[in-house]
């Protein structure tokens, strides 16, 4: 299907950056943010809420790990499938659902993932 054609700039940017996180892996909001040189998280997480379904949107999360509310078991599933370092609720914790292990899974646009390196010189 693609992506839509009329995609505002720095929307296109923060979906690349998105595309080339690695499987298991995370940024947050900020990273993203951080890494292009402009915007902020609010303006990430705009970005992602309008035209994220397109990319692996369960990869760009907040700061904390904790899921994206509404989507919570979407995401879930997608990250024991990818392998993403999870930190699980305790048995005391009913109805509270995995955090992602932020040290563990949160990835710096290095470690094998180069092409997000070569994006951005």
């Amino acid at each position: 299907m693609g992506r839509m054609e009329e995609l505002p700039e720095y929307a296109e940017r923060v979906l690349d950056v998105t595309e080339l996180i690695p499987p298991g892996r995370v940024m947050t909001y900020g990273d993203i943010a951080e890494w292009l040189g402009e915007g902020g998280p609010r303006q990430v997480g705009r970005v992602m809420a309008l035209y994220g379904g397109a990319v692996p949107w369960w990869r760009v999360v907040r700061s904390d790990g904790t899921l994206l509310p509404g989507h919570e078991l979407e995401a879930l599933g997608n990250y024991r499938a990818e392998g993403t370092p999870l930190r699980e609720a305790p048995p005391a914790a009913e109805g509270h659902v995995p955090r992602i292990n932020m040290r563990l899974a949160r990835w710096d646009g290095g470690d094998g993932g180069g092409a997000i390196d070569d994006a951005h010189t």
